[in-house]
């Protein structure tokens, strides 16, 4: 108990580990009956932590607005042109057709050169987002035209494993918010802020539950579906 008490105040810049995650998911769970309902159900949430730099953020811009299983096809896709991960040298020597070839839209081939750019020639710094405050970080990700708030959040809360990073305008995260409440309307970003204070200083915990949620429940079906 002395352990879940000093871990509710995290330090400045605390980074999620497979340890604090569980301890969270504690503290969460006695504080929200939804929440405590997955993680009894399906346990634990994975951390889903990423590697920080480049190429990750070339997989966020992918994940835009689709579905992590067609982001994931087209950044494959990137790999075989690339050979290793995409660097900004890389993706630039590739041609619109190429990109365009491997699943980028015209819009997100336009964002991935922005990123390649600002990176490249040092604009972007991104070994030293790990130092930044949050708002920071937000701040110097969101100057590359194509990168909004969704992909700077998703990056502190997945790479910089920031414990109360809370993605507002992720569809999913609504999604499971409102099937646990038992409604058919998901909560507007507007409203993410609001509903999830008690969840201070863990919303991103909070978040890997409810996409937990979110994604267990689909498996359940498809596996019910193959039957």
């Amino acid at each position: 108990m002395a352990v879940t008490t000093a871990l509710t105040s995290p330090p400045h810049h605390p980074r999620l580990d497979e340890s604090s995650l569980l301890v969270a998911c504690g503290v969460l769970a006695d504080r929200d009956a939804a929440l405590a309902s997955v993680v009894a159900r399906y346990g634990p949430p994975p951390l889903w932590a990423r590697a920080p730099g480049f190429p990750t953020l070339v997989l966020l811009i992918l994940e835009q607005q689709v579905s992590l299983a067609s982001a994931r096809a087209a950044y494959d896709r990137l790999l075989r042109l690339t050979g290793d991960p995409p660097t900004p040298a890389t993706l630039v020597a590739l041609t619109d057709a190429d990109l365009l070839g491997a699943g980028f839209s015209r819009q997100k081939t336009r964002y991935a050169r922005a990123l390649a750019a600002t990176v490249g020639d040092g604009s972007l710094d991104v070994d030293a987002l790990e130092a930044l405050d949050d708002d920071a970080v937000d701040a110097a990700l969101t100057a590359v035209p194509g990168i909004g708030p969704w992909t700077a959040t998703i990056y502190r809360l997945m790479v910089l494993c920031r414990p109360d990073a809370w993605p507002i305008h992720d569809i999913a995260l609504a999604q499971a918010y409102a099937e646990l409440q038992a409604s058919t309307v998901r909560p507007r970003p507007d409203e993410m802020t609001a509903l999830a204070a008690g969840w201070r200083p863990w919303r991103a915990v909070a978040a890997r539950i409810l996409w937990h949620h979110y994604l267990s429940v689909r498996e359940e079906r498809r596996r019910a579906r193959d039957r």
